[in-house]
């Protein structure tokens, strides 16, 4: 008896350690997923670096206590599964969103965004973020932007003053 103990309080460790260390984490109701949808859903979040886990949620309840985010738990009803994003914080966040877009089954419950309990619209908010890279070619962007304005007037003075030697 006690071994099956052990094996459960192990179980709560290694969740609230993802909860801790994950970026961002997504709860969501599975319900209504046939097992095709599911694996395809699993495959998107894998490439994506997410780590998809489905645990009894009287196990994730005694995480979240531990871990302070208790406030989770009254969520913690029903199929959970949860999504950690350990590299990215948008990725969980933008694959579920577009796969609930897609398939009305998938209900997102909550989430923690970088360690602050989120809402459903906080967390489809995070969604509609662009990718981190598309946010660094943004920031890219805006700042070349002055130095190509810049260049472009240098040339057109350039090219007046060649009109007028001319």
């Amino acid at each position: 008896m006690s071994a099956v103990i052990e094996q459960k309080k192990q179980l709560v460790q290694e969740i609230a350690g993802k909860l801790r260390d994950s970026k961002s984490t997504v709860f969501v109701d599975y319900r209504g997923l046939s097992v095709a949808e599911v694996t395809e859903l699993r495959k998107q979040l894998r490439e994506a670096g997410v780590d998809f886990k489905v645990y009894k949620n009287t196990m994730m309840r005694r995480a979240a206590d531990e871990t302070n985010y208790s406030a989770l738990n009254e969520l913690l009803v029903g199929p959970t599964a949860v999504a950690f994003g350990v590299e990215d914080v948008v990725a969980p966040a933008k694959i579920l969103n577009e796969f609930a877009k897609k398939h009305e089954a998938l209900e997102i419950k909550a989430g923690i965004i970088e360690g602050n309990i989120a809402s459903v619209a906080e967390v489809k908010a995070l969604a509609d973020l662009p990718s981190r890279e598309g946010l660094l070619s943004m920031l890219l962007s805006v700042l070349q932007a002055p130095i190509r304005n810049l260049a472009l007037a240098t040339k057109a003075v350039a090219d007046q003053k060649e009109e007028q030697g001319a």
